[in-house]
């Protein structure tokens, strides 16, 4: 299994924070996200290998615990790097990045395209930016 951090695990990692200290199931982060529990189990070893998660994925009773300072310096200072976005050409998208709501109302509009997901149904034009 490879132990590099996958974009959903920060995903998991956000949705921990989320949840907060409420008791929580693998059975519900998987219904809650839309990712498989064997992904689930192995973002949070991931996550714990890369110190941002504290416990042990193996006991059945102790639940995995975000560091907090761990996640907010990754998130601030590594996601960027981690996960760069990629550029691509122009196409019809879902805007995305600072072109999509909330970002779009409070960053000032260049000339150039909004970045977008592809998406051949939508009326918006602009260069695809495709998730990692």
């Amino acid at each position: 299994m490879s132990m590099r951090l996958k974009p959903q695990d920060i995903v998991v990692a956000l949705k921990l924070v989320a949840i907060g200290e409420e008791k929580w199931t693998y059975v519900q982060l998987c219904t809650q996200l839309y990712i498989s529990s064997s992904e689930i189990n192995a973002g949070i070893k991931r996550l714990e290998r890369a110190s941002i998660v504290t416990g042990d994925s193996e006991s059945r009773t102790a639940r995995p615990r975000i560091v907090d300072s761990a996640l907010g310096e990754f998130l601030v200072h590594g996601v960027k790097y981690a996960f760069p976005a990629e550029r691509g050409e122009l196409t019809r998208g879902m805007p995305t990045s600072y072109a999509a709501p909330p970002l779009s109302s409070i960053i000032v509009k260049s000339k150039d395209p909004p970045p977008v997901w592809p998406d051949k149904e939508s009326k918006v034009r602009g260069y695809s930016l495709a998730p990692c």
